[in-house]
């Protein structure tokens, strides 16, 4: 059944007329947009506030370049292809294997070379770009996810979304790809969201398609029992992005590498709403309390983190 405007507000549950006008346009200075909608002015800002992030092989940013492109991924076991501007996984390749001067996907489909030169002039084309702009392709080294997370997720990279409030993390989710996301974290394309208890990194519920699972359709793996690992430094990289990027309400997103752990993939300044359902409540009593908080620019990002952990657990109601 579905709830009335007003029934939403008395659940907490924050609507997308309220994000877009109370926290969207009241935190997030236009001006700064520019540094998380570019995802290579992100990973350069972050780099210098010494947080970690995906290796960046190389960029090809004009036409005349792209013959050069093989150069860039040489001796690499995979790659990763993506538009600096790109969004909701559009335009992303990703390549797991290379085998005698062949390339292949996660499904084992092989990418010739001619098909990578061409997606990359696309890019630089402006084909993935919401304005139609021209863009720049990043390469970056292939992430080794967590073996933690070894099937619970279809071809695609598990990823954490936190919502982070003036550098206040206030609520997580796990996104694992599915068949029907085409191996993307996109909630929207069929991607499963798994609401995270902010306090532990420990699996709340899960949905997909806005409706409650127990399993992955395609692996039939059981989402009742996720631990993610590295939870504190996940929630202390995700509070320091405040600082980072000066937006005071944003997403990130970040995922698990075996070898280097926690590691920011972008930022996004318009997060969604579909985390509350995953998390079974509404984000705005959390957001209120943050506000209502004297002076937290005077806190420390640890001092913030344990906040969070003290006031937002999933235990407390």
């Amino acid at each position: 059944m579905l709830c009335s405007p007003l029934t939403l507000s008395r659940k907490g549950v924050l609507g997308m007329n309220k994000r877009n006008v109370h926290y969207i346009s009241r935190y997030n200075p236009r001006k700064l947009y520019q540094l998380v909608d570019d995802k290579l002015m992100t990973k350069k800002l972050a780099l210098e506030s010494n947080i970690a992030v995906p290796k960046l092989l190389g960029v090809v940013s004009t036409p005349h370049e792209i013959a050069g492109i093989y150069s860039l991924f040489e001796g690499e076991p995979g790659f990763v292809i993506k538009p600096a501007q790109g969004s909701g996984g559009r335009g992303i390749i990703v390549i797991t294997e290379v085998r005698e001067g062949r390339f292949y996907k996660p499904n084992k489909e092989e990418v010739t070379a001619t098909h990578i030169k061409d997606h990359v002039s696309n890019i630089l084309g402006g084909l993935f770009t919401l304005g139609g702009h021209t863009d720049v392709a990043m390469v970056e080294g292939l992430i080794k996810f967590d073996p933690v997370f070894e099937g619970y997720s279809h071809e695609g990279v598990p990823d954490v979304r936190l919502i982070v409030l003036k550098g206040f993390p206030v609520m997580g989710m796990l996104r694992l790809s599915t068949r029907a996301s085409d191996g993307k974290a996109n909630l929207h394309q069929g991607a499963i969201g798994i609401g995270l208890d902010i306090a532990t990194g420990h699996s709340i519920a899960a949905v997909q398609f806005d409706r409650p699972i127990v399993e992955h359709p395609d692996t039939g793996k059981l989402l009742d029992h996720i631990q993610v690992p590295h939870w504190d430094r996940l929630l202390n990289l995700a509070a320091g992005c405040y600082e980072m990027s000066g937006l005071g309400y944003l997403g990130t997103d970040m995922v698990l590498d075996v070898d280097q752990g926690p590691l920011l993939l972008e930022l996004n300044a318009r997060p969604g709403l579909a985390i509350q359902m995953a998390n079974k409540q509404g984000i705005l009593p959390r957001l209120k309390r943050v506000e209502a908080l004297e002076k937290p620019h005077k806190m420390t990002v640890t001092e913030r983190v344990d906040y969070v952990k003290k006031y937002f657990s999933h235990r407390i109601k």
